[in-house]
C-alpha cells in the first residue's frame, strides 16, 4: 500500500470539483474513478463521462472510468424497483459504487478511498460513509475509509461555482431511470424559475 495514494469515487463531475482539489491540496495522489452503471440512458452517462474526463484535464489528475454495463446495475436492483428516492434502493446504488470503487482501489494499490457523494444536499452523508467504510472493511486489505461530508462550509455551492466557470455538464437528475421520474423539468411556459415533476 502507498500511503499517499487515494482513490475518489466520483459520481459526477461537478460534484468531484471540490473534493478531488481538496484531497490533492492535502497532499495525496489522488485517482478518479467514475463507476456509472447507475446511470440511465448509456448518452447521459457518456455526457457525465465526458464532463469527469474534461475536469481531470482542468486539474491535471489521473482517472479511470469503468466499462458501463447498467444491465448489472438493474439485476442488482430489480427487487428495489418500486422504492422511492432516497430509500432502500439508493442505500444499495450507494453499496454497489463504493464497492466498485474499493475493488478498483485495491488493483491500484491506494491506501485510501473517498468519494464525491456526500456534497449532495439530497443524499444522506451517514449512510455513505458508513457504507464507504464496511465496503474498505469487507476487502480485508487495509483500504482505509476517508470519511468527509464535503458540502459542508458551502461545498455544494462552491462545486456549483466552479461547475460554471469550467462548463462542466450539469444533470438534473441523480442518474438511474428511476430518478428520472422526479427530475426537474421546466414549465410548459418555458420558464426557468418553474419546475415541475415528471409524471411516473
Amino acid at each position: 500500500m502507498n500511503e499517499g495514494e487515494a482513490v475518489l469515487h466520483i459520481c459526477c463531475a461537478p460534484d468531484a470539483t471540490v473534493p478531488w482539489r481538496t484531497l490533492a491540496d492535502e497532499g495525496l495522489n489522488v485517482t478518479g474513478f467514475f463507476y456509472g452503471n447507475n446511470i440511465h440512458p448509456i448518452e447521459e452517462w457518456e455526457r457525465r463521462r465526458d464532463a469527469v474526463i474534461k475536469l481531470a484535464g482542468i486539474y491535471g489528475m489521473n482517472v479511470t472510468t469503468a466499462e458501463y454495463n447498467s444491465g448489472e446495475w438493474f439485476d442488482e436492483t430489480a427487487l428495489l424497483a418500486d422504492e422511492p428516492e432516497g430509500g432502500k434502493r439508493c442505500a444499495e446504488c450507494f453499496r454497489l459504487q463504493l464497492s466498485a470503487a474499493a475493488k478498483f482501489a485495491a488493483r491500484c494499490g491506494a491506501s485510501y478511498l473517498c468519494t464525491t457523494l456526500t456534497i449532495s444536499p439530497r443524499k444522506n452523508p451517514s449512510l455513505i460513509n458508513e457504507t464507504g467504510r464496511a465496503v474498505c472493511e469487507s476487502l480485508g486489505i487495509g483500504i482505509k475509509w476517508m470519511p468527509r461530508i464535503w458540502r459542508k462550509n458551502d461545498g455544494f455551492k462552491a462545486s456549483a461555482a466552479l461547475s460554471k466557470s469550467f462548463g462542466l455538464y450539469r444533470q438534473n437528475y441523480c442518474g438511474c431511470e428511476y430518478s428520472v421520474r422526479e427530475a426537474p423539468v421546466k414549465s410548459p411556459k418555458g420558464d426557468f424559475a418553474v419546475w415541475e415533476r415528471r409524471a411516473g
